[in-house]
């Protein structure tokens, strides 16, 4: 399925398809505020599958997910109020950050040391899907053989279209990654310089 959706003012009515989608386990190709990313329910462990072997990633590394905002992280990481500040100044944009995954998380969705990476996009399409579902949705970025991301919806659409269930189109998407910072245990470490400033944690 291939859709078209206003990154200003997304038609809820494809938001809806594409949350009907993930519910029976689908994998989407959705727009972020860095690139498209391939995604799915984070509480699928079939769908994750199907995203590592499209990926051809090792279990071992696990994906970031997408919450809809700074108060749903709370409940799939933990949260100090040190970190909760810094990521309120700096949410919704292009940052992961690394935090200690709480219960809720899969643990395939984990590090060895239970951290998960988490994001939440200045992106309407994205942020929208993950509400409308309830849960996080997976966030690793479009690429081809290379590795490198991919901008233009046409060119995912003949590349992924027979890999995954829906196509989210909402234009060319020429991002830059998005900055990763570590939160563990309060000791801000940036682990990725990438498209949000960073210079807080200097």
């Amino acid at each position: 399925m291939y859709i078209k959706i206003n990154p200003d003012n997304p038609q809820q009515r494809h938001i809806k398809n594409a949350v009907t989608l993930l519910k029976k386990g689908g994998v989407i190709i959705y727009p972020t505020d860095t690139f498209y990313g391939i995604g799915c329910d984070i509480m699928n462990k079939k769908a994750i599958e199907k995203i590592y072997q499209i990926k051809q990633r090792d279990k071992k590394q696990p994906f970031s997910f997408i919450c809809p905002d700074l108060k749903n992280i709370s409940k799939y990481a933990k949260v100090s109020n040190f970190a909760y500040r810094n990521m309120k100044r700096l949410l919704p944009g292009p940052y992961t950050f690394v935090l200690s995954g709480s219960k809720m998380v899969p643990k395939i969705m984990l590090t060895k040391r239970r951290t998960a990476g988490i994001r939440v996009p200045d992106n309407m399409i994205a942020t929208s899907i993950a509400k409308e579902l309830g849960n996080p949705i997976i966030s690793t970025s479009v690429t081809d053989s290379d590795g490198n991301a991919l901008e233009d919806p046409a060119f995912i659409y003949d590349m992924f279209h027979k890999r995954v269930d829906m196509i989210i189109d909402s234009g060319i998407l020429a991002g830059k990654a998005s900055s990763v910072v570590s939160l563990i245990d309060d000791i801000p470490e940036i682990i990725r310089h990438g498209a949000g400033n960073v210079d807080i944690f200097d």
